[in-house]
């Protein structure tokens, strides 16, 4: 089974391109970068720039989409000519063609909330990406994942086997994905796959970072006795739930609600805030900038 893609969309993204950059923030960038996509012909159809502190002379971030006419012959040498732009302004930066989609491995433990959203939304084609493949510690949702054609991995994990389920892991998707999302997987992922996957790795947390991080974040919540619950989508460093933010949401709770109650309301947050930052990254929309995100949504 595959996703409902209109042929339309996928004209229309044929010749489109997504430009990132990053950079001290300076007169002439905006000039500078749009003149050399006009004088390349490319017809800019998204720009959206941001700029961190501008009294202090902080940093610069821009993202473009265009289109550009016959664009998978003439990338490489688009990137070449506008390297020097990007010398120029000591820019960070990359182009990407909208049309290549995003390969994902979703992992997953044994709550099925997150994974069932993304693959509602790859479904009905909000998700322009392409799920490789699912991998969990469990085999509950085998058939599920595999009546939509997607490969699904079975490799569980203890204490003594978390080592070679992790070399596991890394055989499957090293080469293979773009992107691995944690959908609920309820383990820890070491330093050294971390490594493969910089800013590339995104999970989802059932709190409103920084609270409540680390296990049973409900449970901690409901002891607090907070009014507001929330979910976190972050990219994943070593540092345990305390990777850079993407998205965010909330909502109230009261004295009433037990910690059942709290869960139940959280999947919904947390389904939701996982989608939109699955979305966001799969099309270019996030710059990562030291321990922040900068999100063109």
């Amino acid at each position: 089974m595959v996703p409902k893609i209109t042929k339309q969309k996928n004209n229309a993204l044929a010749n489109r391109a997504r430009m990132l950059v990053s950079c001290p923030d300076q007169p002439g960038i905006v000039a500078a970068v749009s003149r050399f996509l006009f004088d390349y012909g490319a017809n800019i159809i998204q720009s959206d720039q941001y700029t961190m502190e501008p009294a202090q002379g902080g940093l610069f971030f821009i993202r473009i989409e265009f289109d550009l006419e016959d664009l998978d012959n003439r990338r490489q040498q688009l990137k070449a000519d506008f390297s020097k732009i990007a010398e120029k302004f000591s820019m960070e930066w990359s182009i990407t063609r909208a049309s290549r989609k995003k390969r994902l491995a979703i992992l997953v433990s044994k709550e099925d909330h997150c994974l069932l959203e993304l693959l509602w939304h790859w479904q009905s084609g909000d998700l322009d990406a392409e799920i490789a493949m699912v991998i969990s510690n469990h085999n509950e949702m085998r058939d599920l994942v595999e009546s939509l054609g997607i490969p699904y991995h079975h490799i569980p994990v203890t204490a003594d086997t978390k080592a070679e389920a992790e070399r596991r892991h890394l055989e499957l998707v090293k080469g293979n994905v773009d992107a691995i999302i944690l959908a609920r997987y309820m383990q820890i992922i070491s330093p050294t796959f971390i490594e493969h996957f910089p800013n590339k790795i995104i999970n989802i947390h059932h709190s409103f970072l920084p609270a409540f991080v680390g296990g049973k974040p409900y449970a901690q919540a409901h002891n607090r006795g907070v009014k507001i619950i929330g979910a976190t989508a972050h990219y994943v460093t070593e540092e345990l739930d305390g990777g850079p933010i993407i998205e965010q949401d909330v909502q109230r709770v009261s004295h009433r609600d037990n910690v059942d109650d709290l869960k139940r309301i959280g999947r919904h947050i947390e389904r939701t805030v996982l989608a939109k930052a699955v979305n966001w990254h799969v099309e270019d929309r996030v710059i990562v900038h030291e321990n922040k995100t900068v999100v063109f949504s």
